[in-house]
């Protein structure tokens, strides 16, 4: 793994030399999106010429080494002469997260009062859309920024069954998409992300987005979320696509929970932010998804790992998924109550093994689908908003289980030591 003091290449450095300082800075982290980043900083540009004009604004082109022509048309694009674009190409490990971290270097250079940060393949991004993220910590007060989005109930199965969940439960905060991808954050917040020692990890390359939120609630800065409206970007099929996604995210996840045990177990109940931006709801685009995929993934898990699952979970929850694959497609359901369970024993497994911690995510991907087919089962007939008072009532019943992982957390990590 590539171990690098900074994520800013040479010139890079130079050209912020040159800006010298600036009032906002919008990052864009990008890898071969070249049929998207026109439009993303064309809305960039417009929206902080609209709302910003007496700001001085840079746009931050992060590239990952593009291999199409995702930096040629960057650099063609015509932005506002008063704003300043720097168009780069990171230095370090491949990913997100050094990419984001040559955008809080730049910001920190540039002392700038609030950095946002936007995917680049949102086709739904709009100009309004650096109002809604900047203001809150311009004109408010907040230190760190979390998305919510109009979302299909397709759309976003990972936050919906997995991390929204585990982040209210365990954080005490109802941020509705830590892991959205477009976020603001104030100066003080870029600094302490450029200052943490996780840049050479896998936490970096795998989590950015949980790290951040994450660290924003525990290290107490001032969190709040905006809504940016209907999110239309490069959705994917769960039967398909998201298998390694969930493997990345879960793994974070866990080691998140690890590193701030002192802070979570102090934690009680849970607490709504303050929420900003758009009003109303619209119905996305559909998502597709396989539901014949869906379940056939989760009964060949069980066949393939069953015996091994038996080792992982408790004997009351390995039954209870036994008799889950058992079910026919018509009336295949995954009760929240067995998923809650299994996750949070899935959670305490992971803390207690120092080993081999990567290949238990995998063991158990096939658990995530047999969750995912359940959820569509419940909603085919719902339109999202219904959907989303599922993901809700899913939501509590985490909270309210908690009880169950304080119980489990030491005592499998200490029957483990005492095996070993």
């Amino acid at each position: 793994m590539l171990n690098y003091d900074t994520a800013l290449r040479a010139y890079t450095s130079k050209r912020i030399e040159e800006i010298e300082s600036a009032d906002i800075l919008v990052g864009i982290p990008c890898y071969n999106n070249e049929t998207t980043i026109e439009h993303v900083i064309r809305m960039v540009t417009d929206g902080l010429a609209k709302h910003y004009k007496d700001k001085r604004s840079v746009i931050f082109i992060a590239d990952g080494g593009s291999t199409d022509d995702t930096r040629e048309k960057a650099n063609d694009l015509l932005i506002q002469p008063w704003q300043e674009k720097i168009v780069s190409i990171y230095r370090g490990n491949g990913g997100k997260g050094t990419a984001l971290r040559s955008v809080f270097e730049a910001s920190e250079r540039l002392k700038v009062k609030v950095c946002a940060v936007v995917d680049s393949d949102i086709r739904s991004i709009t100009s309004d859309w650096m109002r809604y993220l900047l203001e809150p910590v311009l004109e408010k007060g907040y230190q760190f920024v979390s998305p919510v989005y109009m979302r299909h109930k397709y759309d976003g199965t990972i936050t919906n069954n997995i991390v929204y969940n585990l982040t209210r439960a365990l954080y005490g905060k109802r941020i509705r998409q830590p892991i959205g991808g477009d976020f603001a954050f104030s100066h003080e917040v870029a600094k302490f992300y450029t200052d943490q020692d996780v840049w050479n990890t896998d936490v970096a390359r795998f989590g950015i987005d949980i790290w951040m939120t994450t660290s924003a609630v525990t290290n107490d800065f001032r969190v709040c979320q905006s809504n940016l409206g209907v999110k239309i970007h490069d959705a994917k099929d769960p039967s398909t696509h998201l298998g390694p996604m969930f493997r990345q995210v879960t793994w974070t996840l866990f080691n998140l929970m690890e590193a701030n045990d002192s802070y979570w177990r102090k934690v009680q109940g849970s607490t709504p932010i303050e929420t900003f931006g758009m009003e109303g709801f619209t119905e996305p685009v559909a998502v597709e998804v396989n539901l014949d995929a869906l379940i056939e993934k989760f009964k060949a898990g069980f066949g393939h790992f069953g015996v091994l699952w038996k080792d992982i979970f408790s004997p009351g929850c390995y039954r209870e998924i036994e008799m889950i694959s058992e079910l026919r497609k018509q009336d295949f359901t995954f009760p929240v109550e067995v998923w809650v369970k299994a996750l949070y024993e899935l959670a305490a497994t992971f803390h207690s093994w120092k080993n081999n911690r990567y290949k238990l995510i995998e063991l158990v991907e096939p658990l995530y689908y047999g969750r995912v087919a359940s959820f569509v089962n419940q909603t085919m007939h719902m339109d999202s908003l219904q959907a989303e008072e599922l993901v809700e009532q899913q939501a509590k019943c985490f909270e309210e289980r908690r009880s169950y992982l304080m119980s489990i957390w030491d005592e499998k990590a200490e029957r483990e030591a005492c095996v070993a």
